[in-house]
């Protein structure tokens, strides 16, 4: 009997739909168990084809795939339904947006924040995928400006941040907090020393949600998942938990 695609979601938003998908409902083996959407990580490309089909009823339209290399790019999704392509075909870029209906837009993690950010109006729709590099470089505040433009200055926006790794797991080097610190030395505030020198625990999420809210100006509302992909195995594929590992998707589009 097939299993059933389970799914984590954030508040009702009018006109937009998102969502992060968990392990439950796929056919990958092994390291890979579960639901992994990710072609570029080992796992038999048959699975990940099924697990994409079984996705695909989800969803009004097949998803903009993104080849991730934790950066700032963007891509615009103009149509609703992109050419098949396989990874290595996909346009690089770490975020996506669409002002185009059932245009679905998406991001694959394990670990690394998925962010979707939308209008109060549900006009315009954006997904990042946002590591620590992606993070420190500003690839939320640069989809956050796209989004911006031609848009009423007294626009509100809306973001939701989706299952990604806690502090309490993610330790990092001295090279990790000086890359934030460089820019803005309160975001010092974002990390806790550990018991070894040049060690800290990095808040990714609250180091999110200050940049957005300096960004927007505190114009946005901002949701926290708080699911943790590395404590929550049974649900979750974390890289830092094992570095042969899958792939989930936060899918976003305009209803």
């Amino acid at each position: 009997m097939e299993k059933q695609i389970k799914t984590l979601t954030g508040p009702e938003w009018p006109g937009v739909r998102y969502f992060s998908t968990t392990l439950a409902g796929g056919v990958s083996q092994n390291e890979w168990a579960g639901l992994n959407l990710g072609e570029h990580c080992g796992d038999e490309p048959e699975h990940v084809a099924k697990n994409r089909q079984r996705l695909y009823q989800l969803l009004p339209n097949l998803p903009h795939w993104l080849q991730q290399v934790h950066g700032t790019q963007l891509y615009q999704a103009l149509k609703p339904t992109p050419k098949q392509h396989t990874w290595q075909q996909a346009p690089v870029a770490d975020a996506a947006w669409t002002t185009t209906p059932k245009a679905v837009i998406a991001v694959l993690t394990a670990d690394c924040l998925p962010v979707v950010i939308t209008d109060e109006k549900g006009s315009i729709v954006g997904v990042a995928h946002a590591g620590w590099r992606g993070l420190a470089d500003g690839v939320l505040e640069k989809l956050l400006l796209r989004l911006q433009q031609n848009r009423p200055l007294h626009t509100r926006w809306r973001a939701w941040i989706g299952p990604a790794i806690s502090q309490e797991n993610f330790e990092v080097g001295q090279d990790v907090f000086n890359a934030f610190i460089q820019k803005d030395k309160t975001l010092a505030a974002f990390f806790i020393c550990t018991n070894q020198v040049g060690k800290y625990k990095a808040d990714l999420a609250g180091l999110a949600k200050n940049r957005l809210c300096c960004a927007a100006q505190n114009n946005i509302d901002i949701v926290l998942s708080h699911a943790c992909t590395f404590e929550e195995k049974q649900s979750y594929y974390s890289y830092r938990r094992q570095a042969k590992t899958g792939r989930i998707a936060t899918i976003a589009w305009l209803e």
